[in-house]
């Protein structure tokens, strides 16, 4: 961009700040960037500005490169989710480009800010991911680069497995003459310890876990006995980090819906001139494009925010008997979407058939040789879809057993809901998953109809049909 046009980009971010917040938008203090394309490519290939070295990430910048080389792809920005809100322009878009990209921005950290999802993330994570880098080389430096790239390979295969909305653990109840000393008696004490005598241990039980876990990472850093402190190290980060992306990977519609939302309406008043006009035209028409083969979260979340305004404004009779609704409430509806939904519920409880029609959505799959649409009834396109979004479109895993047949085997189960495992992929990551937990591990799961468990002991694979 040249000398002036950043000089009225400057004036145009401003002007966009004080709009977004004349409309209720409240987001993090804004830092804005221009960067050249190889910068911003990195920053999309290693998903952040600092982060570990590891061969995958460069893979996924050289397939970035190759797809902007041939015109194929362009990122046009990438913001943090972090305080102050760091905002990564292209340094080739025009002026109207990086307008418009900085009204998007300002939206997504709005909803950064108060979407629910994300209020467990830390707002520091680009310190964070840059200690993380750090503590890595220096694992690399003492254990050898191999070493550490290696065990990275097998922790990154699972990376997925975690669990973002676990609970805080329960304290522990002391009991008897520790229940007393402990806290302030109660006339109910008495209540809570029948049959259990003076001094007498609480039973404990053997099983580990005592009850399905869902966080393999967090499994493997509290039980895995073989591995030493720095591999422990390693699984932590890495279930730290994945904890930080998972709200913006169950949040994708909704994140890119709201943005595109807001960027329409305030880039609408500003005062382009008829050239930027047709601009803006030509780039938001490419935004909203449909896609035969996916969703466009940028369509579908976008139509569904100004479905929900519209129907709140202008309720029917009905709505108005049976849910109270008084009419032109709808930006007051979508501020409280933002805030309470993720993908999963707003899809579910707003993805009408007015919309899926008029967006013309529907199932496919391959049948044969041929892909080939299976459903375009609304109920099940919304539901098919809605199916898809569980656990972020990952398996769901849970560890069923730490001590299997009592030799500290680690035995899996895959809750299957209708989508088989892909084989070859499961075979490959049992390997890595006994690279961590140092003895035969198995997984269970439903291939062809049938339960199937699938075990590897270091040497070989087995399956099994029990």
């Amino acid at each position: 961009m040249l000398a002036l046009e950043l000089k009225r980009l400057e004036r145009e971010l401003e002007r966009l700040c004080d709009l977004a917040h004349s409309m209720g938008l409240d987001f993090f203090d804004m830092r804005f960037e221009v960067c050249p394309s190889g910068v911003l490519h990195a920053f999309g290939a290693y998903g952040m500005p600092t982060r570990y070295s590891h061969w995958s990430f460069g893979k996924a910048y050289q397939k970035i490169k190759t797809r902007y080389d041939y015109n194929l792809l362009r990122i046009y920005e990438m913001v943090i989710n972090c305080d102050p809100c760091y905002a990564f322009l292209l340094e080739g878009n025009s002026l109207i480009q990086n307008v418009v990209v900085a009204a998007h921005v300002l939206a997504h950290s709005d909803f950064f800010k108060h979407n629910r999802a994300f209020a467990r993330t830390s707002r520091h994570m680009l310190d964070t991911m840059a200690s993380n880098a750090e503590r890595i080389r220096a694992y690399e430096f003492r254990h050898g680069r191999q070493a550490v790239e290696s065990f990275l390979d097998a922790v990154l295969s699972i990376q997925e497995q975690v669990d973002a909305h676990r609970p805080a653990r329960p304290v522990p109840v002391p009991r008897g003459p520790a229940a007393r000393e402990a806290n302030n008696p109660t006339p109910y004490d008495d209540l809570w310890n029948i049959g259990v005598e003076e001094g007498e241990p609480l039973p404990k039980s053997r099983r580990v876990p005592q009850e399905p876990e869902k966080d393999l990472l967090l499994f493997l850093v509290e039980h895995a006995r073989g591995l030493e402190d720095w591999q422990r190290d390693i699984i932590s980060m890495v279930r730290e980090e994945m904890l930080y992306f998972w709200p913006q990977m169950e949040t994708k519609i909704m994140n890119e819906g709201w943005a595109t939302y807001w960027h329409t309406r305030l880039v609408r008043e500003l005062d382009l001139d008829e050239a930027e006009a047709l601009e803006f035209a030509r780039m938001q028409a490419q935004v909203l494009q449909p896609s035969r083969l996916h969703l466009n979260p940028y369509l579908v979340g976008c139509r569904i925010f100004e479905y929900i305004e519209k129907r709140w404004d202008n309720p029917t009779e009905e709505e108005r008997e049976r849910f109270g609704r008084r009419g032109r409430e709808g930006r007051e509806k979508i501020f409280e979407v933002r805030e309470m939904d993720t993908d999963i519920s707003f899809l579910r409880n707003y993805l009408t058939k007015e919309l899926v029609e008029e967006l013309d959505l529907y199932l496919y799959r391959k049948v044969g040789p041929q892909w080939r649409v299976v459903e375009k009834g609304w109920e099940k396109v919304r539901d098919g879809i809605v199916a898809s979004l569980v656990n972020c479109g990952h398996p769901y895993i849970v560890v069923e057993d730490g001590d299997y047949r009592g030799n500290g085997e680690l035995y899996l189960k895959h809750r299957y809901e209708g989508v088989e495992l892909d084989l070859r992929h499961l075979e490959k990551t049992l390997g890595y998953l006994y690279t961590l937990w140092g003895r035969p591990v198995h997984l269970e799961t439903v291939t062809d109809d049938r339960v199937c468990r699938f075990s590897f002991d270091g040497s070989s694979h087995h399956r099994t049909f029990p």
